[in-house]
């Protein structure tokens, strides 16, 4: 067995990759649109497993974005999605300054949760060893739910 992909439906395709590439920082790997079907898929990979993603198609997020608009519903029955970063206070502070809710702060150093233009919760893990808590984070309250 082996983890291909995760999808999730988009409302808005332009907001979401301004999410998921220009502020996470994950890569577009191929996109497909479908007249037929009316939609786009949007394969996406951590910079890391880029070059897996391209030679194996896998590990990726699919972003699929129907072109008749649909209300999406219970984003956090699906769960979440995870990274692990190189600095989870240098990415925090980049997705905070750029009008992203850190819902569950990295007040220990290791752990963070923010929400997708969608709903999506995406957890954030620190690589390696936790980080030495350190302000604002380590007396930050939770916003909203993760």
């Amino acid at each position: 067995m082996q983890y291909l992909h995760t999808m999730v439906r988009v409302s808005n395709l332009d907001e979401s990759l301004h999410f998921y590439c220009d502020l996470l920082g994950l890569k577009e790997i191929s996109r497909k649109d479908s007249e037929k079907g009316r939609f786009t898929l949007v394969f996406l990979a951590a910079p890391e497993d880029e070059k897996r993603a391209k030679e194996d198609r896998a590990p990726m997020i699919e972003l699929t974005w129907n072109w008749d608009p649909e209300e999406y519903t219970g984003g956090r029955n699906f769960g979440h999605l995870a990274y692990r970063v190189d600095d989870i206070y240098v990415l925090c502070e980049h997705l905070q300054s750029n009008g992203v809710v850190i819902n569950r702060p990295p007040r220990d150093g290791h752990m963070a949760f923010v929400r997708s233009p969608d709903g999506i919760s995406v957890e954030l893990l620190q690589k390696g060893e936790a980080l030495e808590p350190r302000e604002p984070w380590a007396s930050m309250e939770n916003t909203g739910t993760w």
